[in-house]
């Protein structure tokens, strides 16, 4: 019990990745930097990163 398999250390990899490649993809789309998108692994960060984003102006999609 004292030591994690590799495929641990790989679902835990997986999990880290993923959301912050789709995060990061989703953000790029906006016109936005996808360094923003490491910020959703910040506990309380992410949630006020959230917010920003759904109430800013994105540079990509001018005012209609």
């Amino acid at each position: 019990m004292g030591s994690f398999s590799i495929w641990h250390w790989l679902i835990v990899l997986l999990f880290l990745v993923l959301p912050v490649w789709f995060a990061w993809r989703a953000v790029s789309k906006t016109g936005i930097s996808g360094w923003w998108a490491l910020l959703g692994l910040v506990p309380l960060v992410n949630l006020i990163m959230l917010w920003i984003f759904a109430f800013a102006k994105w540079p990509r999609y001018p005012d209609r």
